[in-house]
């Protein structure tokens, strides 16, 4: 049975599966903010798409400007959001970027930039929202997750898969701190889908050309074309993105209590899936040893 209208916050709704899923949320009856950065200058033209789709389709999708990587804008979002509609009922941790190269060529300086977009952004986005949301006594955090956190991991997506991992890390330990303030958290795992979106297109290269050239010219010649090359082969050919933002819809309209800890859609089955299980049941048995099992399920705050 679908939920009443939620008011939903997605960040790095510019493109991709951000852009996806807040068409979907807001065609299922939600209030959907679409939230991205610099919007009155290079994704103007995504705002004013917001706009003609929610004007065409007669749904409640807003675009909001909410820089993940800067503190004062994701705080200035959230009470935009807040001022507007009163409450946050979802929080949708989106926002990411990519990058492809040996892991020697990138800077120390790459990996910090990587993990602020991908781990720490969610933290600013935590600490606007999450007051809100626990004087509600209710909602849900979700957070758009990787296989390559716990899957096969392919060569030269290293700062990327490192900093999945970490957000995934994150995502675990809020889960069991937010669940006495009546706030579930739901992991969404897509697989790697290099079509569909940009997310390969727009993927950070090392700054270290000379050691690029290293490898390129070494040993691991032509590995960069095989590895993706072998990640395309293994996605099949009915893959749809599309299916990763039909299965966020479907997880935020469970009733409260029931949603899954975690869901993985990933049709090249690199074996996150098996991985995740076992870690997941760790967890809950540990959970359980130490006494703390109430903290696997959400329960109503106080309101």
């Amino acid at each position: 049975m679908q939920q009443a209208k939620q008011v939903i916050l997605i960040t790095g709704a510019s493109s991709g599966f951000g852009a996806l899923t807040a068409r979907a949320l807001a065609d299922a009856g939600h209030s959907v903010y679409a939230s991205m950065r610099d919007t009155t200058g290079r994704n103007a033209p995504q705002v004013a798409e917001v706009e003609r789709y929610a004007q065409e389709r007669h749904v409640d999708l807003r675009s909001v400007e909410l820089d993940v990587s800067k503190d004062d804008s994701v705080q200035a979002g959230i009470a935009t959001v807040m001022a507007e509609s009163g409450r946050i009922d979802v929080v949708i941790h989106n926002a990411g970027h990519m990058s492809f190269g040996p892991a020697e060529a990138f800077t120390p300086e790459q990996f910090a930039q990587l993990f602020d977009i991908n781990v720490l952004s969610t933290q600013r986005v935590n600490r606007a929202a999450l007051p809100y949301m626990r004087k509600q006594g209710k909602g849900l955090v979700m957070w758009i997750s990787s296989s390559s956190a716990r899957g096969g991991t392919p060569p030269y997506l290293s700062p990327y898969f490192a900093a999945k991992a970490a957000m995934d890390s994150l995502a675990v330990s809020y889960a069991s701190e937010l669940t006495r303030w009546g706030i579930e958290t739901s992991i969404i795992v897509p697989g790697a889908f290099t079509k569909g979106t940009n997310h390969f297109v727009h993927a950070g290269s090392p700054a270290d050309k000379a050691r690029v050239s290293e490898y390129d010219n070494g040993p691991y010649a032509g590995l960069a074309e095989q590895s993706f090359q072998g990640l395309a082969a293994l996605e099949p050919e009915w893959a749809d993105v599309a299916e990763v933002a039909k299965a966020i819809v479907d997880v935020i309209d469970l009733p409260f209590g029931s949603r899954p800890f975690r869901t993985h859609i990933d049709p090249s089955e690199d074996g996150c899936d098996i991985v995740n299980g076992v870690a997941d049941r760790v967890r809950r048995e540990l959970f359980r040893r130490i006494g703390l099992e109430d903290l696997l399920s959400p329960r109503l705050g106080a309101l």
